[in-house]
C-alpha cells in the first residue's frame, strides 16, 4: 500500500500476475492507479513471462507487481525467467515491486531477490517482513528496500496513516535475526515434509495438483467436481468443517483452484484429506 502511493499517480498502470495475493489489486486501485492482470496458469507453472508483461506496456504502465514464492500458488520463479523481466523493467524505464515476504520457505530451489539481479538494486522496491520465516504473524513487523528517494515519499505517507511496531515486535525481530536462522531450517524442513503429504493427497483423492516449491500453499484443481471455486469452498467448510479459501479470490484465472494452507500440524492436514475424500 505505502508503495503504490509513494510511486502512482492516477491513472499509472502496474503489471501483475493472475492469479496473486488478494491485496495487490486493492492497493493499486486505492492508490489511484490501474491494474493490469497476465494470466498465468498450472501449465506454466503459474509463472509470469517477460514476453506478456512487454506485450501489456502502454505509455501509462509505471510498475510491475510480482510475489513469488507466490501466495496462493506456491510458485517460485527461476534467475533466468526474472532476468528476463528485469530488462523489460530497464528497457521501459519501470519500478519493480518485489514482494519477497516468503523468500526463505523454499523447497528444492533456490530464491532469487530482484534487487540482485544486474542493475535493478536502483530500480526494485524490494518488500519483505517477519511473518512468515520467524512465525510472527500477529508481530507485524515488515520492511521495504528501496531507494532513499522512495523510502523517504513512503515513510511520509507512513508517519501519517499508522504509528509503529510495536516495541515487543521489533524486540522479537531483532531476536528472531540474532538467534533464529537454526530454527527457520527446522521449520523448513516441517513445511517440506506437510508440502509432500498435502500434495500427494490431494492428488491420491482425485484432484489435480500443482507441486508448489515456495510459501505453504497447494492449489489444486477442482475443475473436475463440477463445482465452481466458491461453491465448492463453502459446501467444504459446511458438509466437513474443512476451511480452504475459493481460488476466485484471488483473481479470474484463480477460479477453478483452492488454496489449502499446510502451515498446521501434520495430524491436522491427513485428518482435512480424509474428510476431503469423504466429500
Amino acid at each position: 500500500d505505502l508503495a503504490m502511493r509513494a510511486i502512482l499517480n492516477p491513472g499509472d498502470e502496474v503489471i501483475m500476475p493472475d492469479p496473486h495475493y488478494v491485496a495487490y489489486d486493492s492497493c493499486v486501485i486505492l492508490a489511484g492507479g490501474t491494474p493490469i492482470m497476465v494470466p498465468t496458469n498450472q501449465e506454466n507453472n503459474f509463472e509470469i513471462s517477460a514476453a506478456d508483461i512487454e506485450a501489456r506496456v502502454t505509455s501509462k504502465t509505471k510498475a510491475i507487481l510480482i510475489g513469488y514464492p507466490a501466495n496462493p500458488t506456491g510458485a517460485v520463479m527461476p534467475k533466468n525467467k526474472l532476468a528476463d523481466i528485469a530488462e523489460v523493467a530497464r528497457r521501459h524505464q519501470l519500478v519493480v515491486i518485489s514482494d519477497e515476504i516468503y523468500a526463505k520457505l523454499v523447497y528444492g530451489v533456490e530464491h532469487t531477490c530482484f534487487a540482485t539481479l544486474p542493475e535493478m538494486k536502483e530500480g526494485t522496491i524490494l518488500l519483505g517482513g517477519f511473518s512468515k520465516a520467524y512465525a510472527m504473524t500477529g508481530w507485524r513487523v515488515g520492511y521495504a528496500a528501496a531507494t532513499k528517494e522512495v523510502i523517504a515519499a513512503m515513510t511520509r505517507i507512513h508517519q501519517y496513516t499508522m504509528m509503529c511496531a510495536s516495541t515487543m515486535g521489533q524486540v522479537a525481530a531483532i531476536e528472531a535475526l540474532k538467534s533464529g536462522e537454526d530454527s527457520v531450517t527446522e521449520m523448513v524442513e516441517d513445511y517440506n515434509n506437510r508440502r509432500l503429504v498435502i500434495v500427494k493427497g490431494l492428488k491420491d483423492i482425485g484432484l489435480t495438483c500443482f507441486e508448489p516449491r515456495g510459501a505453504f500453499y497447494a492449489f489444486p484443481s477442482i475443475k473436475g467436481t463440477g463445482m465452481n471455486s466458491e461453491e465448492f469452498a463453502e459446501r467444504l467448510l459446511t458438509e466437513e468443517k474443512v476451511a480452504v479459501v475459493p481460488g476466485s479470490a484471488f483473481g479470474q484465472c484463480g477460479e477453478g483452484y483452492v488454496r489449502c494452507c499446510y502451515a498446521t500440524s501434520l495430524a491436522d492436514i491427513e485428518e482435512a484429506l480424509s474428510r476431503m475424500k469423504r466429500f
